[in-house]
This record gives structure tokens, C-alpha cells and sequence, in this order.
């Protein structure tokens, strides 16, 4: 008999807590991230005050630096620590599948000078447009379109580029290139970066709108990412018919892989937890767990370097996590955490190595207190000790602390 009946896991996508031992072999615009502190950071610099966080034991997370994120409470609702990632990568879906129990012990490829020649030539063939060379490199999304939105408005050629992240993004202007040609040069990009030397972990379609000197990207957003190479705790649960819910990008972070309830993608932070409310909500969702990524804390603000859009997402998550408590049912058990870090304040537009928070609270947890220090995937075997289910690759259950 399972100890919780349903289990919901929210991503808070980027909000690492400290440094991780190893973020020095990491770099970030040739800085070594061991300075990197996203949560820390951003109190430091700009303020921070999330009391609901606070009162699970946000606060209460141990810390090697001085920097603190909140105060600590002397009597938390719940349980917390930090965790430390394994895998060789500092990217999303490195960081999900970790979370989902994978091992990655060969990163994805990278492309720091841009994308090879052949490359770019295929999709030209392919598309019958043209692709702007000067595009091709690690790019802010936004930055991006600022330079050569102007330019693709007239001549409808392709903005291609990457970032530190294994990806290849294509930006395409919604009046100039349909969604649905976007979506489809996509997708024969997807087909010719599935092995070395070009194994990407993304395809990432970027539509906006607007005029040039006010671009706005779109919620169209579309992710091709390739599939988990070993089963996770997801194919686990799904293989045992255990409902499996996922929000925002999670299904394609997954390929859909081991997802049976795919509730769509996030316009916001806000619609994304209006959607795992809604989730909660559901008469039929009796006994499983939900997956729940929230993405505007990484791609608005981190990427970015803005350490006050940053504080204020975080503020208003925190605002509204009573309401995702309130929909809890008494034997469900909601965990938090990140897949990485982004430091807003750090050097270059990158992610950053670092620990992530975990939180974990159910109205029906008599006790609270500090978990141990493990690693992403304990989050999985958790899981999966709960369910009844064999863990994937790696991972230990604390589900016996959860008291």
C-alpha cells in the first residue's frame, strides 16, 4: 500500500541554491561557476521574501557560503535539504532525466562556435530558405531576434542558433514563417541531430510577433527533444498503469516517454499552476503522481540577468503556493525542487552548476527536519518506493524519513 496516494513534483526551472563541490570544472562565459549562487544571489542583491517556502524549510536548507536565502524557521511544516547532480551536463533535460533516475555519463554536444556547415546547408535544402550566418552561436533568445528580426521580415530567411545548452533553436516570425512550416523544419532538424557529432538534446521552435524594436516571443513554443535512453521512474510507473500527469514542457523533455496525461504546455509560471491546480482537481486522478515544470524563472529572467524579474517570479510562486497546498488532498505529498542553477548576477547569459532545494510537505506528515544530502535521482527512487515500482539507474529513497 502506497505511503501517499499521489505525489506532485514541481520544477522550479533554474532556482539552484548554492554551488555544487564540482561547478568549478563548469564555466560560464570562461567564468568557473564555483561563485554561482542563484537563490543566494538574488537575496543579496535584490531582496527576497517567500514565507510559504519559508515555513516547509527553505530557510532551514544547510549552506556552506554565509549567504542565506531566507530565515530559517524554528518549527518548518516539512522537510529539506539539497542536492547534488551526478551527471556530466548543466541543462534541462540532463537535469529532468537525472531527477527521473539516469545516469548521464556522456554529455550531450555543445556547439560554442555555432553550428557546422553541413548542418545548416541540409536545413537550407530542406526548407528552401536560407539561414542568417551571422545568427549562428550561442545567442540570448531575445537578443536574437532584436538583431536579425528586422532582417527576416524582409528576406524570410532563418534565424538559426544555440546556447550553452545542447540545443538548436530556429526563430521565426509567426507573419513571415507559419507555425506550421516552423514546426516542420523543426522537425527535420530533430531528424539529422540524433547522433555524434551533432546529438542535441533539443530542437527548439521560437515563433514571435511584433514589429522591429518591439519583438514579443510567443507561447507557441515547441520542443523536439530526443528520447531517455534507459527506462525512468516515469516508464516504471506508467508500465505498472499508475497515472502519470505532466505540465508544462515535461512531456517533451520525456518525448512523452512513461507520460499517460500529457495536460499541455505553460503560457506563464501562473497558467502553469493553474493547470497542476486544475490537475489536482480531477475526480479521476485517484492515485499517481504529477510532474510539473515551471519554466519563466529560467527563460524570462535568468537567461537574462535580471535579478528583480527573477525575485519577483519567485514572489509570485510563493504568493500562490497556498493555493496548490489547498488542493492537496491529505495523503498526497508535494515536493519542490529545480533541475539546475542560473544565476542572474553570474558572468554570461548561461545556467550554473549548483545544488537544488528540496522541500517536501503533506498535510499528513506529523514530523519535520533536515533530509539527507543526496543526489537528483533520489527524488525518482522516492517515488518509486512509494509506488511499489523498481527505481531506474540510480537514485536513494528517503521515503522512510518522510515521518
Amino acid at each position: 500500500m502506497s505511503k501517499f496516494k499521489r505525489i506532485h513534483l514541481v520544477v522550479l526551472d533554474s532556482v539552484g541554491i548554492g554551488a555544487a563541490p564540482d561547478a568549478n570544472n563548469f564555466v560560464n562565459a570562461g567564468v568557473p561557476d564555483g561563485a554561482s549562487d542563484t537563490l543566494g544571489h538574488i537575496s543579496k542583491s535584490v531582496g527576497l521574501n517567500v514565507p510559504n517556502m519559508a515555513k516547509i524549510g527553505l530557510g532551514n536548507i544547510e549552506r556552506e557560503t554565509a549567504l542565506k536565502t531566507v530565515p530559517a524557521e524554528a518549527n518548518p511544516s516539512g522537510y529539506y535539504t539539497k542536492l547534488e547532480e551526478v551527471s556530466l551536463g548543466k541543462d534541462t533535460m540532463t537535469g529532468h532525466w537525472e531527477i527521473m533516475g539516469l545516469n548521464i555519463t556522456e554529455p550531450f554536444d555543445t556547439f560554442w562556435n555555432g553550428f557546422p556547415e553541413e548542418i545548416l546547408t541540409k536545413i537550407e535544402e530542406f526548407s528552401g530558405r536560407k539561414v542568417i550566418r551571422e545568427a549562428n552561436k550561442p545567442y540570448s533568445g531575445t537578443a536574437v531576434i532584436d538583431d536579425f528580426g528586422p532582417r527576416q521580415m524582409e528576406t524570410g530567411e532563418l534565424i538559426i542558433y544555440t546556447s550553452a545548452d545542447p540545443v538548436l533553436q530556429i526563430a521565426a516570425h509567426e507573419d513571415i514563417i507559419p507555425l506550421d512550416e516552423l514546426y516542420r523544419i523543426c522537425e527535420y532538424a530533430r531528424s539529422i541531430t540524433l547522433e555524434r557529432p551533432a546529438l542535441l538534446g533539443r530542437i527548439i521552435a521560437r515563433p514571435y510577433v511584433g514589429e522591429p524594436g518591439n519583438f514579443t516571443r510567443t507561447a507557441n513554443r515547441r520542443d523536439l527533444a530526443v528520447s531517455p535512453f534507459a527506462p525512468t521512474v516515469l516508464d516504471k510507473l506508467n508500465e505498472a498503469g499508475i497515472d502519470t500527469y505532466a505540465v508544462g514542457k515535461i512531456n517533451d523533455i520525456f518525448n512523452g516517454a512513461g507520460i499517460n496525461h500529457d495536460m499541455g504546455h505553460n503560457k506563464s509560471n501562473s497558467h502553469g499552476m493553474d493547470t497542476l491546480i486544475k490537475t489536482m482537481g480531477l475526480a479521476e486522478f485517484e492515485k499517481g503522481f504529477s510532474f510539473t515544470n515551471l519554466v519563466d524563472f529560467d527563460a524570462l529572467y535568468g537567461h537574462r540577468r535580471n535579478a528583480h524579474g527573477y525575485r519577483d517570479c519567485l514572489h509570485e510562486f510563493d504568493e500562490r503556493l497556498p493555493e496548490i497546498i489547498a488542493a492537496m488532498r491529505e495523503d498526497d505529498l508535494l515536493m519542490i525542487t529545480a533541475d539546475h542553477g542560473n544565476d542572474p548576477t553570474y558572468a554570461g547569459t548561461d545556467h550554473t552548476r549548483e545544488y537544488i532545494p528540496l522541500l517536501a510537505y503533506s498535510p499528513s506528515l506529523k514530523g519535520n527536519g533536515h533530509l539527507p544530502i543526496g543526489h537528483f535521482a533520489d527524488i525518482s527512487a522516492t517515488i518509486a518506493d512509494n509506488f511499489g515500482v523498481d527505481k531506474a539507474m540510480i537514485g536513494e529513497s528517503f521515503l522512510d524519513k518522510l515521518v
